[in-house]
Formats: structure tokens, C-alpha cells, sequence
């Protein structure tokens, strides 16, 4: 064997001190190179350490190595070691790696750096104090012990980042630090430097970005079950006991929902998508996941709740669309409204309503507000310099005009609004603009147009904000755009355009113009409302009965809180007006944005042909949620909060706990003789399940989630310190216990799976079926933790909930989004073909794709079964060329070079 180490790279400190210990047991050499080296010939990037088998075959991942080491020495696994594991690469490492960036590469000190770490450091103490073991799988030394001390070495080795109050981290880390194995590891990695030795592999490292918030471990801290006073585990005990009694009769389904007098009257919208545009990732989570999120919580909550969206529908992008494709604006609109319902119905977005707005209402309703307007003074007639391409033989919207913005220099600036700054622009007041459709330089000409008086509504606006911004619950974002908005004044926008394309302006001498699309796209609530019920003025003229929640990204906030508030308030007719106002930040692919042209992220119609379930993509979007910052979608990331969260945390509990049940038990509820410890964990999950609803209630979605697999960590850690699988086999004392533990956690599991409705539907139905939930735990989340299954209650079938995410899947999907799928998804106009010097084959589309790369993976595995049996040269040239054909055909679909085959060199 032959070990690859590097000189200041972080993961070679816990492999080496791993391979002193297999000392003896194997031939291993070891050999430092450079931290750019190709030492795996297959891998696109330099990787360090690699451990290469006498075989042939590679290990390069930190605990895979350490691992073959440990085996080698006799070392037997166990669950603990692996969960140890597990924990390290989805909490230790993070936080660790942003300690050292800010230690290191940015020169910070003190709490700065042991600020991102300490949690994580009070758990590995916690841990080890509450075992009284001297490491942290027992009382020998484990391969849990060496990665973490490997990983914590280059921090802990300054004793300033070591607290004295964590006494029992402090002797494990000098215990494993005193062994010779360790000493040697450090020395040849640090090199007497310090943690000054790890500089060049830090600075080539991405900043670090936190989550912010509390950090999750996988078992409880004893600092948090120790604020629990005795009157609220006692208040958490009185409530569990009452059971499915207390909770309230369920609300009597309605059709049309309406507001009832003396109820909680719900309103909630998702900012309308543009009907021409499909849906990315970053749509779908800014507006319509996240509104769907709180209208499954606030129906879980017995409100009365009516949640609504459609597709906006008119506007120049829709009249071109048209043209290009042969076809009428409505034919278009009847088109992609089909594609985005169908998208929203596979991620299972609970509309009440999904409408549009190129309907009669839409006319009626947005010609109605502007007569109001115009008849109490608050519409201006003025001429317009726009913009006009000759070539093209019109007038120019504005979303067809880019060039520099005025006021940030952004050189893709659109005629309406600059992306990076997020100004309003005056397509006439844009830089070097150009026609979006040919590319020609548009010229001024005057036109009449029609303004709404935003100046003289200022008060109004001001007045009314002042009364609905305090203890309301708009997001900082959306707050701080409106008050930067009313800072600079706000002055008049015109609100027509000369279109054909659009709601027809009732008004002598413009009956050639439309309303533009940005004053009337936000009245499309109303007459989307107005399709559902002709009692629509019930949700839409009742400001004191009716409380409105509007998601949308940040880019649409000043449409919702500034333009359609100032059109309602001057329309006097008691519009009923936003409460809370929910902006998201932006969501990026990866290292980048979204591009459909250049094929680069996931859009809504492509999520559904990766193979990955639908719950699981809402999971991760909610997880990543960008509330207070924007946030990136990363399918390495997607693959780990897969793998930990879902599989090893949640999915791994509620099928323990369902299973116990039904292997211990024959299926029934066991009886509960709840302990003082077990009363603790009943308080300590009532005020996590408090701390959820907290959160939900302030629509802080994402922190939400957290609350969840929090609760699932600790039944997971109750499971294992309390080990019923071993008390049932023992006297009548253990076999009791094992029934109070087996039962306290399968009701866990019971409030887990109402708790994860509005995230993950589908899993939550399987866990309710699974578990035969009464109808009313079912459609009722409590603000108490209940015994929803009462001894002797029986459940059904009990199944794994969720499946790993493969790295080779993952690598494949990564690819496929990266851009490699442009071709292969572009429609053909006639017959598209790629002609190469072999053959000409027709460019695939994504399904197609999947075919090929399961076909090549299958033929990947015979080909090396063949060559592990040592079979005839033949047969396996004849299978090698099988998939040397089949990887041809997969670079064709992806519309991807060919490479040249290397022919062997000539002796």
C-alpha cells in the first residue's frame, strides 16, 4: 500500500495518526507530495490524502482512509463510532473550517474565531462527561476518537481556543495529543508552524458562510434540559395526558372558502408568475413553496385559510412569444398556463385557487380601480419620449430594451429595473440601450401616456404604513426597500403602454393603449379571487376581518407594498391591503445563476426527471430558504442534508420507532410508565414543538425546519441511551421499560409526521398511514405535545421513509445542470442532427439522457465483474466495446465533444 500525504493539508493529520496505529500490520509506504498533485488518475480535481490499495483501487476521503486503518488493526464497528461520524462531517466540519478561515486567512481572534466552534465543542464535552468514558465511543480508543482529534488538532494545539471549563474535552485531547502516532502526524503536517501551516490550503478555500442561528447536534445538550423548571415539565406532562381529547372539533370544510366573523380570516398570495417564463428553483422557493408552507401550517392551526396564485399573463414578452412561435398571445398563455400548473401540482403546492389574468374580471376589476383614480385626481396625462426600433416597427416595452443602468453602471440592465441594484429605470434614461429582439439602436419618439400620482399619495401611503409596519410581520428586506423607496420621494409612473396585449385603457383618446402590466399584474389577486367566488369582495374589501400575507422575492416588494397599496388607497373603496409582506432573497445555482438558454440550474419542468421525489426537493429548497441573505443551491450539499437530516436523522428514528412497535409489541402501543427523565424529554419536545410554532407563526420557515429535526435527534438519542432492543430480553422491570421507551417514541414520530406536513406532504401522509394516526391528530397540529397513540392503539406497515442520494448520482445530475443538458433540451425546429465522422445521431432529450447514463453505469458494472473474474480476453473486449459505444451515444444526447481515442504508442 502506498499512502499520499501533503504538508499543511488539514486531512492528512488524522490519516497519518490512523496508519501509526495500523503499524506492522501492512506494508505501507508513505509519500508527501504537493497539494495540485493528480494522484487519483480518475478524479477532475487534485485530492490529498489518497490511500492506494495494493489492488490498484484508491481511497481519498479522510475517514475512508482512517477506517482501512482501524480495520486493519482489528478494530470492530459500531453505531456509535459511525454516528460520531456522521456528525463530524455535517456539523464539526463546517464550523471548524470557518474558525480556521477567520484564524488564518483573515487575522481574526478570540470569540471571533471559538465563536462558529463552541457549541460544537460543548457537545464533544457534554458527550464525553455524561458517558464518564474516557473517549467517545467507551473506554478504548476508537476511529471516532483519531478523526475528530485530527480535526480539531490545528485549533485546539493554542491552548486560547481550548476553554478550562470544558474539562473533559480538555483530558481527551490531551490524552490523544500525548500519543506518539498523533505527535508524529502533527509534526510531519504542521512542521513546527502551528496552525500558520494549513495558510496556503485555507486561502484556496471559499469564505465560509455559517447558518445562522443555533447550531443542531445529534443528541440533546445538558445546558438546555437544565433550564427546564419543574412547573413546565408538570404543565408538558397535564397536556400529554389529556391526549386526542383536548384537541378542538375539526372546521367544517366550506366551498367557496369565505371569511367567517370572529375566526382568523387567512389571505395568502404568491407573487403571480410571468406566464412566458418556467419556473427555476429560485422562483419556486422565493413564492410559491414558501407561501405554501405557512397555508398548510395555518389550515394545520384551524384557521380560516384561502390560499391563491396564477399566471400573469399579458405584456409584450407574451405578444413576441407569440410571434416567434406562429401562434396568439392566448394561445401561448393557454400553453405555459398548463406548464406551470403542472409544475406546481408535482411539487404539491395546496392552492385553494390557481388562476390568471386574462379573464373578464381582470378587465372589470382593474378598469373599475382606474376610473376611481381618475376621477378623484390621481391620473396625469403626459407625453412620453420612448423608445421605438425602426427595424422592428414599434415601440419598445421596456423588458425589450437593456443597456447601462443610469445609476450602478450594470451593463445588462433592463428598460423597467436594474437587477443588480434593484432601481426602477426609465427605459429613455438607459446607456447605450438596444433592441432585445434584433439588436439595433432604438430611437426616441413622443407618445401620450397616462400616470399614476404617486406624489400626492405619499401621505396616504405613509399613514397607512405607519399603522401596519409595528408588530407586523414584513421582512427586514421588504421594509428596508419601501422606506428607501420614500426616502429618494416618490414620483410618477406611467401606467400604459402601446400595446395590443394587455387590459384596454377606458379612456377617450387611448383606446390603442393597455395598461401596463406592472400596475395592473397585482389586481390579478382580486380577479383570480373573483373566478373562485362572485363573493370576492368578502376577502378583498375587509381590512377588519381579513389578515394578508403576500410571498414573493424581493424584486416584486415594491409593486406589493408601494404601487398596489397607493392604487387601493386612492380608489377609496376599503381594499383590503397587505399585513405581512414576505421577501425572500435571491437563490443561486451553485457558483452562478439560473440560465434556461445555457442550461445551467434545475427549472420546475426538469425536477421531476432527476428521479428525485418531489418532498425531497421541497425539503432542501426550505432548508436553504434564503431569509436573510441570498443563499446558493449545491448538489453536493443537497446529497449530505439528504443523507444526515433525512436518512440518518429523521428517517432513521421514525422507523426505529415504528419498527420496535411492531417487532416488540405485535404491533400495538405499548403501555407508558413515563420516569422523571422521560417527563424531561416530554417538556423538552413541548418546547421545541413551542419554539416551531413561534417561528411558523412569524413565518420564519426555514428556522422552523430546524425545530424538527431537532425533536427527531433527541428521540434518536433517547432510543439509544435507553436501548430497548436489549431491555426486552430481560426481566419484567426491563421489558416494561422497553415498552414506556418504545411507546414515548413512537408518539414522537407521531407529532414529527404532523409537524413535517407542511414541508413534506407526502412523507408526512406515508408516516400517518404508516403509523394509523387517528383523522384528528392528522389535520391538527396542538401547541402541546398529546399521546396521540394510546396503549394498545395498533399501527400499520412500517417502511423506510427515505433513500440514499449516491455520489455518482449526484456528479451525474451536477453535470447534466452545469450547462451539458443546453443542447440536449433545445427543441429541434425540424430535424436537429450532430454529425460526427462515425455516425449522425438525432440530439436526445432528458429522458432519453437518464436512459443512457443508467445504461452506461450497468454496463460500467459487467465490464468490471468480468475483469475482477479474470474472464477471456475476448469477452471482455467484446463487453468493453459495448460500453465504449454506449458513452458515444450518451456525449452525443448531452451534446458534448467527442473525445479522440488514444491509441497506444508504438514500441
Amino acid at each position: 500500500m502506498r499512502l499520499f500525504v501533503s504538508e499543511g493539508d488539514p486531512g492528512s493529520l488524522p490519516v497519518l495518526a490512523a496508519a501509526g496505529r495500523a503499524q506492522g500490520r501492512a506494508e505501507l509506504r508513505i509519500s508527501t507530495v504537493g497539494p495540485e498533485e493528480r494522484v487519483v488518475p480518475f478524479l477532475t480535481q487534485p485530492k490529498v490524502p489518497v490511500l492506494q490499495l495494493d489492488s490498484g483501487n484508491y481511497l481519498f476521503s479522510t475517514s475512508a482512509i482512517c477506517r482501512y486503518f482501524f480495520l486493519l488493526s482489528g478494530w470492530e464497528q459500531d453505531d456509535l463510532t459511525n454516528q460520531w461520524l456522521e456528525w463530524e462531517v455535517t456539523e464539526l466540519q463546517p464550523a471548524l473550517s470557518a474558525a480556521l478561515y477567520y484564524l488564518v486567512v483573515q487575522g481574526k481572534k478570540g470569540e471571533d474565531v471559538l465563536g462558529p466552534v463552541r457549541r460544537a465543542l460543548i457537545h464533544i464535552d457534554n458527550s464525553l462527561s455524561r458517558r464518564s468514558c474516557p473517549f467517545l465511543a467507551g473506554e478504548t480508543e476508537s476511529l471516532a476518537d483519531i478523526v475528530l482529534w485530527g480535526a480539531l488538532y490545528p485549533l485546539l494545539q493554542d491552548p486560547t481556543y481550548l476553554p478550562e471549563e470544558l474539562g473533559a474535552l480538555h483530558s481527551w485531547f490531551q490524552t490523544l495529543s500525548s500519543q506518539e502516532p498523533c505527535q508524529r502526524a502533527a509534526e510531519t503536517v504542521l512542521k513546527q508552524q502551528g496552525v500558520l501551516a494549513l495558510r496556503p490550503y485555507l486561502q484556496k478555500q471559499l469564505q465560509p458562510s455559517l447558518l445562522e442561528g443555533k447550531a443542531v447536534s445529534n443528541e440533546p445538550e445538558e445546558e438546555e434540559l437544565a433550564t427546564l423548571s419543574e412547573e413546565e415539565i408538570t404543565i408538558a406532562v397535564t397536556a400529554w395526558e389529556k391526549g386526542l381529547g383536548s384537541l378542538p372539533p375539526l372546521r367544517p370544510k366550506q366551498t367557496p372558502v369565505l371569511p367567517v366573523a370572529g375566526e382568523r380570516n387567512v389571505l395568502i398570495t404568491s407573487a403571480l408568475p410571468y406566464v412566458n417564463n418556467v419556473p427555476h428553483l429560485g422562483n419556486i422557493i422565493g413564492c410559491v413553496l414558501s407561501a405554501d408552507v405557512f397555508a398548510r401550517y395555518s389550515r394545520l392551526r384551524q384557521w380560516n385559510t384561502l390560499y391563491l396564485c396564477g399566471t400573469d399573463e399579458y405584456g409584450t414578452a407574451t405578444e413576441t412569444k407569440a410571434m416567434e412561435e406562429g401562434l396568439t398571445p392566448q394561445e401561448i398563455c393557454d400553453k405555459f398556463h398548463v406548464i406551470h400548473a403542472d409544475i406546481y401540482r408535482w411539487f404539491n403546492i395546496s392552492f385553494d385557487i390557481f388562476g390568471r389574468t386574462t379573464t373578464p374580471q381582470q378587465t372589470e376589476i382593474t378598469q373599475d380601480i382606474f376610473q376611481r383614480l381618475w376621477n378623484r385626481g390621481f391620473v396625469l396625462q403626459d407625453t412620453v419620449e420612448q423608445l421605438r426600433c425602426e427595424s422592428c416597427a414599434r415601440f419598445l416595452a421596456d423588458r425589450f430594451v437593456e443597456g447601462v443602468c443610469p445609476f450602478c453602471g450594470y451593463e445588462e440592465a433592463r428598460g423597467d429595473q436594474c437587477d443588480k441594484c434593484g432601481k426602477l429605470i426609465n427605459a429613455i434614461e438607459l446607456k447605450n440601450p438596444q433592441c432585445k429582439l434584433c439588436r439595433s439602436c432604438p430611437v426616441v419618439k413622443s407618445s401620450q401616456h397616462l400616470f399614476l400620482d404617486l406624489p400626492k399619495l405619499e401621505d396616504r401611503l405613509e399613514e397607512w404604513l405607519g399603522k401596519t409596519l409595528p408588530g407586523s410581520d414584513w421582512t427586514p428586506n421588504a421594509r428596508f426597500i419601501i422606506r428607501s423607496w420614500l426616502r429618494d420621494g416618490l414620483k410618477p409612473r406611467c401606467i400604459t403602454r402601446d400595446l395590443k396585449w394587455g387590459t384596454p385603457v377606458p379612456l377617450e383618446g387611448f383606446e390603442n393603449k393597455v395598461f401596463y402590466v406592472w400596475f395592473d399584474a397585482t389586481f390579478g389577486y382580486l380577479s383570480i379571487t373573483a373566478n373562485y367566488t362572485d363573493q370576492w369582495e368578502k376577502w378583498w374589501k375587509n381590512p377588519e376581518q381579513v389578515n394578508l400575507y403576500q410571498f414573493m422575492a424581493k424584486d416584486n416588494v415594491p409593486f406589493h407594498g408601494l404601487v398596489f397599496p397607493c392604487s387601493a388607497l386612492g380608489a377609496e373603496d376599503n381594499y383590503t391591503l397587505v399585513s405581512h409582506l414576505i421577501a425572500t432573497e435571491y437563490l443561486n445555482y451553485e457558483d452562478g445563476k439560473f440560465s434556461k438558454s445555457r442550461g445551467v440550474g434545475v427549472f420546475g419542468d426538469m425536477a421531476q426527471d432527476t428521479g428525485i421525489p418531489a418532498d425531497i426537493w421541497r425539503f432542501y429548497l426550505l432548508y436553504i430558504r434564503p431569509e436573510g441573505q441570498d443563499s446558493a443551491f449545491s448538489w453536493t450539499d443537497m446529497l449530505l442534508k439528504n443523507n444526515s437530516e433525512l436518512l440518518n436523522n429523521l428517517g432513521n428514528f421514525i422507523n426505529r420507532a415504528g419498527m420496535f412497535v411492531s417487532k416488540f409489541f405485535g404491533g400495538y402501543v405499548p403501555e407508558m410508565v413515563l420516569t422523571s427523565d422521560d417527563q424531561r424529554l416530554l417538556a423538552h419536545v413541548t418546547l421545541e414543538l413551542h419554539h416551531y410554532h413561534q417561528l411558523l407563526e412569524k413565518v420564519r420557515i426555514r428556522d422552523a425546519l430546524r425545530s424538527i429535526l431537532t425533536i427527531s435527534r433527541h428521540g434518536n438519542q433517547y432510543i439509544q441511551v435507553n436501548e430497548p432492543w436489549k431491555r426486552i430480553k430481560g426481566n419484567e422491570a426491563d421489558r416494561q421499560r422497553a415498552g414506556t421507551v418504545t411507546g414515548l417514541a413512537v408518539n414522537i414520530a407521531a407529532l414529527l409526521s404532523i409537524m413535517l406536513q407542511p414541508y413534506m406532504p407526502t412523507v408526512s401522509t406515508t408516516i400517518a398511514a404508516q403509523l394509523q394516526l387517528p383523522l384528528p391528530a392528522c389535520s391538527i397540529l396542538s401547541t402541546d405535545f398529546l399521546c396521540t397513540l394510546p396503549a394498545g392503539h395498533q399501527i400499520g406497515t412500517v417502511s423506510p421513509l427515505f433513500q440514499k442520494l449516491e455520489n455518482d448520482q449526484i456528479e451525474s445530475l451536477k453535470q447534466r445542470f452545469g450547462g451539458g443538458q443546453a443542447k440536449a433540451s433545445r427543441k429541434p425546429t425540424d430535424v436537429e442532427t450532430v454529425t460526427t465522422d462515425v455516425e449522425t445521431v438525432t440530439t436526445a432529450g432528458p429522458q432519453q439522457i437518464k436512459v443512457l447514463m443508467d445504461e452506461v453505469t450497468k454496463q460500467g458494472n459487467i465490464v468490471r465483474e468480468l475483469k475482477a473474474q479474470k474472464a477471456d480476453k475476448n469477452q471482455v473486449a467484446a463487453e468493453v466495446a459495448k460500453l465504449l459505444e454506449l458513452k458515444k451515444q450518451l456525449a452525443l444526447a448531452e451534446g458534448k465533444p467527442l473525445e479522440t481515442p488514444k491509441g497506444k504508442k508504438k514500441k
